[in-house]
């Protein structure tokens, strides 16, 4: 059986749930329970309400019969807390009057608050939505839009996290309500639509990001989204994935800056692991940020330049000159230019405790990358 693809949800969504941002809050209890608990409350006043007259029921006059019963007390409360007051049941002892003045109208108070206050919630949480996400829009600069969350995108976004990007800085596209939900209890905002509707991308700033992740699930999702995204943001670094090498091409045409083949990749660390299981493994730590060694791209600080790659404390792969990828054994790499990015393989730094303290033994940071340089290897004096 044909299970529907993770790009067909966003034509079975209705278009009231379709378009909407989410941002990361509190989950709140279920309306159910709100509602049970408020009428809970509601009729714990109108027992004290009773009990109290039905205590001072000798203070009380009925036009009907002159006497009190606790069915007249009953009906009093009702009438008094409703604010409806027939005046055929009144207190006229100096007592019950008193009583009136000191319980029962801010029991009155309170049954009001009860009744009218989910209206009052719905509004008040309405405005507060809408004052987050108007706040929400005019901070947000410079982030990264991830279209689709599933598998690579999930990846992708812990990546990110792992090189220091903060959660508000990262913006979850995709059209399943529940895949939003799950991106909004880890903390991202969440943007619920299909991603190839430029009215969408625009709900998830993408005219004002940095950098645009197309994880989509489909091949031809992908190329709608990046030429949407291109078409949105001229300046945006552009990375998607495809699942077949064959599209790759047609994507960097569409507007994708870098495109990852993730069916060949895969199989190219299968191979890779079968052959040479260790380099496999030092290929996966590399390509995990976070922890082991990382692979990373920085420019070149001040004290390398003039040096020549084999001279510098980090093992430098490759160097990145205007638009030439230059190897590290390259004769014209080195001298180290001040306009050069490096692509280094770096110790990565521990991440944070929860108390905000860093691991980290107090060493050296190449500024601007948040990274810690390799210890330089000691060579003996020949």
């Amino acid at each position: 059986m044909k299970l529907p693809t993770h790009d067909a949800a966003a034509r079975e969504i209705p278009e009231s749930h379709s378009h909407r941002v989410v941002l990361p809050r509190r989950a709140p209890l279920a309306p159910l329970r709100q509602v049970a608990r408020r009428l809970l409350m509601a009729l714990l006043v109108l027992v004290a309400t009773v009990a109290i007259v039905w205590i001072d029921r000798d203070e009380y006059h009925d036009n009907a019969n002159g006497s009190v019963d606790f069915l007249d007390c009953v009906y009093y409360a009702t009438v008094t807390l409703s604010t409806t007051g027939y005046g055929d049941i009144v207190p006229y002892g100096d007592g019950a009057r008193l009583l009136n003045i000191l319980l029962i109208t801010p029991l009155r108070v309170l049954f009001l608050i009860i009744l009218v206050g989910t209206t009052l919630e719905v509004l008040t949480e309405r405005t507060r939505e809408q004052w987050q996400l108007n706040r929400w829009r005019n901070a947000l600069r410079d982030h990264t839009v991830i279209v689709g969350f599933g598998t690579k995108g999930r990846s992708a976004a812990q990546t990110l996290r792992a090189t220091g990007l903060t959660r508000d800085r990262i913006v979850i596209v995709d059209p399943s309500p529940k895949v939003i939900d799950s991106a909004v209890a880890e903390g991202f905002a969440g943007v619920i639509g299909d991603a190839t509707r430029s009215d969408v991308l625009v709900r998830a700033e993408i005219q004002r990001a940095r950098q645009v992740v197309i994880a989509t699930q489909r091949d031809d999702t992908a190329v709608l989204v990046s030429l949407t995204a291109r078409q949105l943001n001229k300046k945006a670094n552009i990375v998607a994935a495809v699942r077949e090498e064959e599209n790759a091409p047609l994507l960097r045409q569409s507007g994708a800056d870098m495109v990852i083949t993730s069916a060949s990749a895969a199989g190219r660390l299968l191979g890779l692991s079968v052959h040479s299981p260790s380099a496999g493994t030092v290929l996966e730590d590399l390509i995990q940020q976070g922890s082991g060694l990382d692979l990373i791209e920085r420019p070149v600080v001040k004290a390398e330049v003039g040096k020549s790659v084999r001279e510098t404390d980090d093992l430098i792969v490759s160097v990145l000159r205007g638009h030439r990828l230059l190897g590290y054994d390259d004769p014209a790499a080195s001298p180290l230019q001040p306009a050069d990015r490096v692509i280094t393989i770096v110790r990565a730094v521990p991440p944070e405790e929860p108390d905000g303290t860093a691991r980290s033994s107090a060493k050296p940071m190449i500024p601007g990358t948040g990274v810690s340089p390799m210890a330089p290897v000691r060579r003996d004096d020949q």
